[in-house]
């Protein structure tokens, strides 16, 4: 079953083309945004089903992405992605209300059920990272 569109916004483009594979075999289409005025003006024309968005992606106010997002967007369904194995950073970013935490070095095996746990509004964090959701 392939869900609507989804957005991707990460500033590394290189990430965007690869992840963007991935996300196509889900949803029916994949939105990619590089900054955080991008990702605003597409969740608001698009209503996407979900957004995979990189935790280092700049805030003006310097928050934490999934604060901003989650302060802009409340009803959004989102799933942040990052570098930072550090169990404090991912549990600042589900706190704020993303629905998963996926380590970048692993979304090849983990984006996907990220996705599926995101899309029946289940938290999903990587399995390298030996955290357990509360």
């Amino acid at each position: 079953m392939k869900y609507g569109c989804a957005i991707l916004a990460d500033i590394h483009h290189n990430m965007l083309e690869g992840l963007r594979g991935l996300l196509e075999s889900t949803f029916s289409t994949v939105v990619m945004v590089a900054d955080l005025n991008s990702l605003h003006t597409a969740v608001n024309k698009i209503h996407p089903a979900l957004v995979v968005v990189d935790l280092s992606m700049a805030t003006k106010c310097g928050a934490n992405i999934a604060v901003k997002i989650k302060e802009l967007h409340p009803e959004l369904r989102f799933i942040v992605l990052s570098v930072h194995d550090d169990k404090a950073v991912a549990k600042k970013v589900l706190d704020a209300g993303s629905l998963g935490y996926v380590l970048k070095r692993s979304t090849a095996t983990d984006l996907l059920p990220a996705i599926d746990s995101a899309m029946k509004g289940e938290k999903y964090i990587s399995p390298d990272l030996c955290y357990e959701i509360q």
